[in-house]
């Protein structure tokens, strides 16, 4: 069809292409290269086949079904000589760490319960563990409400507000159980000594709850790539304090009454062994000034250690957190003007030399175009690689199971 394609006319006749050029149906020069490469030197060339999720669909499972789709074409579809490797499956990585936040998220909770139980008591600890399901649903509810699912940045949100959410309830539970030990033989009973003791710490606990929103909150109006990606923490654990505090108010003081009712009516105690510790810690701070002046100048030497670490690059300052998949990427960046075909030898050798390796199972190259990006390719603009002197591998690892 091309052939007879009018280029111009003469005498009044229609030119054709034919008639000024030979035309011929060939390849032509390639502008990139894509390779798979496995042990023995043995490298074939491959198509790379990306699937991108919409937003709200569950990667694990799309990721199982996309593996029932291929086994079921395998056979019935591709030539036998055409070989199907799945080099990246995000879905089974989004699995293994959202499995690996919930058990930090259980650890979490038990940790926090068991310590209250260590220092207050059985049944205090009981009341604490009560407020951190509670909390924890109303702020799923508020994930909700803003169309976040649960992924690794809410999970995270919400182990990041476990330590947090808990203090109000913690404030609460141990000033009723002071108030029930100093006023053990009160006739007025437990419920009025609960509301005397919630009012006695509401206005420092509203105070310290907002000072922790107002910290975090900000976090919320970050613009760029990074705010969408980052807002669930700031709104997720923020939503975990307010909620947190209604909790301590309104349900904490409902439990402690029924779970704390045999405290009341025993004589008074006197203070614990750790009580004692830290009084006889903090007396000679409060009576002596040249003790409080040494105390404070210790804890100003700290915090200028603490900021002198990062000039210093005594500490890394990264973007992006380090995650421990079982792959990674090499960027090759030749001297401009090198010819495709150069890269292309470098990028094999590499690749070949990679696998000598016994925990590295594949290398796909990919030549003068882009490597399928993920979240770090996107923010490093690894999809505007495409340049004959540019080259990516792919190096695939064993499972971090075997």
């Amino acid at each position: 069809a091309v052939r007879h394609v009018v280029v111009g006319t003469s005498g009044g006749a229609p030119v054709f292409l034919r008639d000024v050029a030979r035309v011929q149906d060939e390849g032509a020069e390639p502008a990139s290269y894509v390779m798979s490469h496995r042990r023995g030197g043995r490298s074939s060339p491959a198509v790379t086949l990306a699937v991108a999720k919409r937003k709200g669909t569950n990667a694990a499972t799309l990721a199982h079904q996309i593996e029932d789709t291929v086994d079921a074409i395998r056979a019935a579809v591709l030539p036998a000589d055409v070989a199907v490797d799945i080099t990246r499956n995000y879905g089974e990585t989004a699995t293994e760490k959202s499995n690996e936040l919930l058990f930090h998220m259980l650890l979490a909770v038990l940790s926090v319960s068991a310590l209250i139980w260590l220092v207050l008591g059985r049944r205090e600890a009981a009341v604490v563990l009560i407020a951190i399901p509670v909390t924890l649903a109303l702020t799923i509810f508020v994930f909700s409400l803003y169309g976040y699912t649960l992924n690794r940045i809410t999970l995270f949100a919400l182990i990041f507000s476990i330590g947090i959410l808990v203090d109000d309830a913690i404030v609460v539970v141990e000033n009723v159980v002071r108030h029930t030990r100093l006023r053990a033989s009160d006739s007025r009973g437990l419920a009025a000594l609960t509301i005397r003791a919630v009012d006695e710490v509401g206005n420092p606990t509203i105070l310290a709850t907002l000072a922790v929103v107002a910290a975090i909150l900000p976090m919320a109006f970050v613009g760029g790539l990074m705010g969408p990606y980052m807002r669930p923490i700031p709104i997720g654990a923020s939503a975990a304090m307010l909620f947190s505090l209604l909790v301590a108010f309104i349900v904490t003081p409902w439990a402690a009454v029924r779970l704390l009712s045999h405290a009341l009516g025993h004589e008074h105690q006197g203070e614990d062994r750790l009580t004692g510790l830290y009084r006889r810690a903090m007396r000679p701070l409060i009576s002596h000034p040249l003790a409080r002046a040494g105390f404070l100048a210790g804890v100003a030497l700290l915090l200028l250690v603490a900021l002198a670490l990062v000039p210093l690059a005594l500490v890394t300052v990264k973007m992006l957190p380090f995650d421990n998949k079982s792959e990674f990427q090499v960027v090759i960046d030749m001297p401009e003007g090198t010819p495709l075909e150069q890269t292309a030898r470098v990028a094999a050798a590499l690749a070949e030399e990679a696998l000598t390796d016994p925990d590295v199972t594949s290398v796909q190259s990919y030549t003068g175009t882009a490597s399928p990006y993920n979240f770090n390719g996107l923010v490093r603009h690894y999809f505007l690689r495409q340049a004959p002197h540019m080259a990516d591998l792919q190096v695939n690892l064993r499972p971090k199971s075997d």
